[in-house]
């Protein structure tokens, strides 16, 4: 018996074997980052009505001490010491684990795609930076040229994704990793030039805390209290010793490691539940929860635990505690002429598209070719006039430069940028929907070919193919025939080939045995069809029948279809199908496919829903860039 999708559950995204890939993990996290931008904003502005109608209980609030004591050893900070050093080390510690995913399960994972955005990250901080020190040239304002280089990643990722389809989901991860490059160098530039008088006992104690920390991962500690325990010893050793220790979250954020869900794992937590279920026990329970947690990886529990938090909560708490300025007509005359605004603005507005744009055509242009970004140029301009959001890091590097009306100046500097570079953003957007559709596809999509998923090509000579032998699309699936997810998909996929003559269709058996008893012989029943050249008449009989999988059903559904009946049993009876189908299953584990039905559109996993519109759109993204390679 199999199990039906619950009737308040979106019927096009569903897996069978808890497969944990209903969406791209870079895509749950733009969705939320594009709505903490909104909380953000909301955060800004409320800091600014606040600081405009109530400075006084503004200021008072900001500046509140709070200690923290165990005994006689404590910690006292004011308010926004607190905010910034303390609860921002989990927002880089966010940014710090997407980025380890990205490295390790997303586009980065080839690491030629690395040294580009590394490059352009890097490039994309020293001209701004060289922007603002020939503004402030000869003042004692140049001290505060770090407040000018750092993107916010949220910010500019949420106004990115806010702009919806204007521009492709590969410019997210682009930007996401010149983002992390800024994260880095402006941590770095934090603890070198922006930290308070050097405490080498504390700071040395807090580097031998850090050994332990890898020493613990290289032994293979999986126990979250273990690390926990340690990056707080080491943050508050940073701490002591006067460098600012919000370094530590996006240390440990890059050192925690992603991988995707193993199949083998997934069926050993199904067994446990299984068990649970029959002997509700606490040790079971015990056994049941350790073994879901192990079929993840740390990354991605990690991610999905802090991330709403840091992303609706602990940013907008920095906005609040840090965007707060008294604006008035003093302020903004002054603002407008000073060095320290006008500094921060063009570093951002100027010195961010310059530095990252200018070294991707540099680097384009120096290696013929090797090196090219994974979008179009159109998408590269777009990407480089959003980078130019620097908030958080600029807002927090300001607070430990200035001090009185050089930081209410780089306050204004950095609110000005924010709206700058998103008009700027949303014009090189309008500009390439002017252009002509061949012209604006290749400006969004560029020539780069995309990250391939699928381990074993298709062969036509061996896979089960429907639609044009040679179609510049090809759509394959791994499914199971008893999964009803794989059931809802069917119409889909059929009406996929009807919208699309150019697209070859190809299925792969996953059957999950642990879940749908009857799916290993059903598959099996389909290839003793094909060995009769009746494959695709079976295969769309058994879709249409899920319930009826048994060997009698079998039986009856080739006796229906006019197919030797003897020829068809003794191929069941001998399993002699069972190669054919254990193939497949080894491709789908190369794969990483952990549940049924994964698409793949030309090598590439197809995320989100599975309705014709999702297929449909990574059907045409495909074909568009099976053009341009051609």
């Amino acid at each position: 018996m199999t199990e039906s999708p619950a009737a308040d559950e979106q019927p096009y995204t569903g897996h069978t074997v808890c497969s944990h890939e209903r969406s791209t993990p870079l895509g749950d996290f733009l969705r939320t980052e594009t709505a903490s931008a909104v909380v953000l904003l909301a955060a800004t502005v409320a800091a600014l009505v606040w600081a405009n109608a109530a400075p006084g209980s503004y200021d008072a609030f900001c500046r509140t001490v709070v200690s923290l004591r165990i005994g006689r050893w404590g910690v006292s900070l004011e308010v926004r010491e607190w905010v910034n050093s303390g609860l921002m080390t989990f927002f880089f510690f966010v940014v710090g684990l997407e980025a380890r995913r990205e490295f390790d399960m997303g586009e980065l994972r080839e690491r030629r795609r690395v040294a580009l955005p590394l490059l352009a990250g890097l490039s994309g901080m020293l001209v701004p930076v060289a922007v603002y020190l020939a503004v402030n040239a000869g003042r004692p304002t140049a001290h505060g040229w770090g407040a000018a280089m750092s993107t916010d990643t949220a910010f500019a990722l949420g106004m990115l994704t806010l702009l919806g389809s204007r521009f492709p989901a590969r410019l997210h991860t682009f930007i996401l990793t010149v983002a992390v490059v800024d994260d880095l160098l402006a941590l770095a530039a934090i603890a070198v030039v922006y930290s308070g008088p050097l405490g080498v006992p504390a700071l040395l104690t807090a580097i031998g805390l850090f050994g332990v920390i890898l020493l613990v991962r290289a032994v293979g500690v999986r126990h979250g209290a273990v690390y926990a325990l340690l990056g707080a010893l080491t943050w508050l050793a940073m701490l002591e010793s006067g460098v600012d220790p919000v370094v530590v979250g996006l240390t440990m954020g890059l050192l925690t490691y992603a991988y995707p869900a193993a199949r083998s794992d997934l069926e050993h937590a199904s067994r446990l539940f299984r068990s649970f279920r029959e002997q509700p026990t606490p040790e079971l329970e015990r056994s049941v929860r350790q073994g879901l947690a192990a079929a993840l990886s740390p990354n991605e529990r990690l991610l999905q635990l802090h991330h709403p938090w840091t992303s609706y909560l602990l940013v907008p708490l920095f906005a609040l505690v840090n965007a707060g300025v008294t604006i008035n007509g003093e302020l903004l005359s002054r603002a407008f002429t000073s060095p320290v605004t006008l500094g921060i603005l063009l570093a951002y507005l100027l010195g961010k598209p310059v530095g990252i744009i200018g070294s991707t055509g540099l680097a384009a242009l120096l290696s013929r070719g090797r090196l090219h970004p994974p979008v179009g140029w159109g998408a590269v301009a777009g990407g480089g006039t959003i980078a130019g959001v620097g908030f958080t890091v600029s807002l927090l590097i300001a607070a430990l430069a200035f001090t009185g009306d050089r930081l209410e100046e780089a306050k204004v500097g950095v609110l000005a940028a924010v709206v700058c570079a998103f008009a700027a953003t949303w014009a090189v957007a309008g500009v390439i929907a002017l252009l002509p559709r061949r012209r604006q596809v290749r400006a969004l999509l560029g020539t780069d070919r995309t990250v391939i998923d699928l381990a074993a090509p298709v062969d036509p000579e061996r896979d089960h193919v429907r639609g044009p032998l040679k179609a510049p699309v090809t759509v394959v699936e791994y499914g199971d025939l008893e999964c009803p997810y794989c059931g809802l998909a069917e119409p889909v996929v059929r009406e996929l080939l009807a919208d699309f003559g150019d697209v070859r269709y190809v299925w792969r058996h996953l059957p999950l045995p642990d879940v749908h008893p009857s799916a290993q012989l059903a598959a099996e029943a389909t290839e003793a069809a094909a060995e009769q050249g009746a494959f695709w008449e079976m295969h769309d009989r058994l879709m249409e029948h899920q319930g009826a999988l048994r060997l009698p059903d079998l039986l009856h559904h080739a006796e229906e279809m006019g197919l030797d009946l003897d020829r068809f049993h003794r191929f069941l009876r001998t399993h002699a199908g069972a190669g054919r189908v254990a193939e497949d299953v080894d491709s789908a584990d190369l794969s990483g496919v952990a549940g049924t039905p994964t698409f793949f559109v030309n090598g590439r996993r197809h995320h989100g829903a599975y309705d014709i519109d999702g297929l449909s759109a990574a059907v045409r993204a495909a074909g568009a860039r099976a053009v341009f390679a051609d």
